[in-house]
């Protein structure tokens, strides 16, 4: 895939009865948190915004990470948005909405 940058949300319903949901997927914005790619945490998904790779790699690694705690079923919900040629940015979609 390209260079250019990409945004994505991703939402995490774990679909459990061991904790609280919200621990699981607080554990899943850590991860995000400690890749480094620029992320906005909001109330249904969080949206991750980087090169395609890093935004994929970063996906993967929350449901890696899931799987490696033993989350007993989780259903993980993806959106990307990629443009061809050229960078596609959250803020460039949401800017006018800003104050």
């Amino acid at each position: 895939m390209h260079q250019f940058l990409v945004n994505a949300s991703i939402q995490v319903l774990p679909v459990v009865q061991d904790r609280h949901p919200y621990e699981w997927v607080d554990e899943a914005i850590d991860i995000i948190k400690q890749s480094g790619i620029r992320y906005e945490v909001g109330p249904f998904a969080t949206v991750i915004e980087g090169r395609y790779q890093a935004v994929m790699q970063v996906i993967d690694q929350v449901n890696e990470y899931l799987y490696s705690r033993n989350c007993g079923e989780w259903i993980t919900s993806v959106q990307i948005q990629v443009r061809s040629e050229g960078d596609i940015t959250g803020e460039e979609k949401t800017a006018k909405f800003t104050q």
